[in-house]
C-alpha cells in the first residue's frame, strides 16, 4: 500500500512536470514568452497554495520575486558568451492550465549565434523545459532541457534536421510514459496475468496502434479532445482492466488486446497533451511524430519486459504467490484507477 501511495500522489496532471519557453527572434529585439506551473513557482517561492498565484493581486504582489527567480533560472547569451539582457513584461494566470505566463524581452537584433540555458526547477528532477525558438513567425528550432542538459546553441537562418528532431523528441515521448504513474499503472494491469509471449506481444502491439493513430491526430490538432474528458478516462481504463484481472474465469476469452487497443486510443489523447504544448515544426511534422512515439515505445518497453520477466519467474517457481499477487495487484490498480478518476472528475475545469 505504500508503493500505491507513490503511485497515486502525483498524477492528477499531466502538464505539472513541464515549462516551455518561446523564444521569437525579430529584426530589432528578441521576445519570449515563458509559461510555468503554479505549484513550481509556489514551491520555489514557499507559497503554500498555489492556486493562490491565479488570483490577480496575489500574482501582482509576487511579481517581483517571479521575475527575479526567472532572471537567474533563464539566461541567454550571444557570441562570446555574452549575457543578453532580458526584461520581464506583464504575467497573467491561466487558471484552467493552473500556469502563469510571463512575457520577455531584449532590446537589440538577435546574434547570429543564440545559447540558451535554463535550469528553471532543480528540486525536480523529473522537471522538463521545452524552448522553442522562432525566426520571421517559423518554428526553426526545439530545445528539450532537463536537469543535466547543457546550454544549447541555435544559429541564426539555420533549421533542426532529422537528427536534432529525434534527439528532442525521442526522450521527450520516453520520459513521458515513465514519470505518468496511470500510463505505467495500465500498463501493467495488462500484463499481470501473464500469459505467452506471442500474447504479450499481441497486447503491446494493441495498445501501440491505438495511441499512435490519435496521438497522431491531437498532436496535428486533427482531433483533440479536452484534458477534461481524457484524463477522467485513463483513469477509469485502469480500474477496467484491474477488474477485468479479478473477474475473469480460467478458460474465458482475453479481452486485453481489445482493452488495449481501445483504451490505447484513450491514452494516445494523453500523450498527445505534452507534445500540442510543446508544439511541432511543420518542416518536421512526420519526423516529430515519429521520434516522440518511438520514445514512447522505448519507455513502455523499459517497463513491460522487466515486469513481465519478473511475474514469469515467479509463476514459474510459486504459483500460490503469483495467484496472491495477481488478485491484491489487482486491487491495487483498481484502487488507484479509482482514486485518480474521483480526483479527477472533482477537479474538472
Amino acid at each position: 500500500m505504500a508503493a500505491l501511495a507513490v503511485f497515486v500522489s502525483p498524477a492528477s496532471a499531466h502538464p505539472a512536470p513541464y515549462s516551455y519557453l518561446d523564444v521569437r527572434l525579430q529584426d530589432q529585439h528578441i521576445e519570449g514568452t515563458l509559461s510555468v506551473h503554479t505549484n513550481d513557482v509556489a514551491h520555489e517561492l514557499g507559497i503554500e497554495e498555489p492556486s493562490s498565484l491565479l488570483d490577480e493581486r496575489v500574482l501582482a504582489s509576487q511579481y517581483s520575486k517571479i521575475t527575479a527567480l526567472m532572471q537567474r533560472r533563464v539566461t541567454l547569451h550571444g557570441e562570446g558568451g555574452q549575457d543578453i539582457p532580458m526584461e520581464f513584461g506583464a504575467i497573467s494566470a491561466s487558471p484552467s492550465e493552473d500556469a502563469l505566463h510571463l512575457q520577455l524581452r531584449a532590446s537589440g537584433p538577435p546574434p547570429p549565434a543564440l545559447t540558451v540555458d535554463t535550469d528553471l526547477f532543480p528540486y525536480d528532477p523529473a522537471h522538463q523545459t521545452f524552448v522553442n525558438i522562432y525566426e520571421g513567425g517559423d518554428l526553426r528550432q526545439q530545445f528539450l532541457f532537463n536537469a543535466d542538459s547543457a546550454a544549447q546553441t541555435h544559429y541564426a537562418g539555420t533549421a533542426a534536421g532529422v537528427a536534432a528532431v529525434f534527439a528532442t523528441f525521442v526522450p521527450s515521448g520516453a520520459h513521458h510514459v515513465l514519470i505518468g504513474p496511470d500510463h505505467v499503472l495500465f500498463l501493467i494491469g495488462l500484463i499481470l496475468l501473464g500469459g505467452s509471449l506471442r500474447r504479450l506481444a499481441i497486447i503491446v502491439t494493441a495498445f501501440t496502434l491505438g495511441h499512435s493513430v490519435t496521438l497522431a491526430l491531437a498532436a496535428t490538432g486533427t482531433f483533440a479532445p479536452p484534458a477534461w474528458l481524457i484524463e477522467p478516462l485513463i483513469a477509469l481504463s485502469i480500474v477496467i482492466v484491474g477488474a477485468d484481472n479479478l473477474l475473469r474465469k480460467d478458460g474465458q476469452r482475453d479481452l486485453r488486446p481489445y482493452f488495449a487497443l481501445f483504451f490505447g486510443l484513450i491514452h494516445g489523447f494523453g500523450f498527445a497533451f505534452v507534445l500540442r504544448e510543446f508544439g511541432l515544426p511543420d518542416g518536421n511534422l512526420a519526423w516529430s511524430l515519429l521520434a516522440f512515439n518511438i520514445g514512447v515505445e522505448l519507455g513502455q518497453l523499459a517497463i513491460v519486459i522487466p515486469v513481465a520477466l519478473a511475474l514469469a519467474w515467479l509463476r514459474g517457481r510459486a504459483p500460490v504467490a503469483m495467484k496472491r499477487l495477481v488478485i491484491g495487484g489487482s486491487l491495487a490498480v483498481i484502487l488507484a484507477g479509482a482514486y485518480w478518476f474521483v480526483d479527477r472528475v472533482l477537479n474538472l475545469a
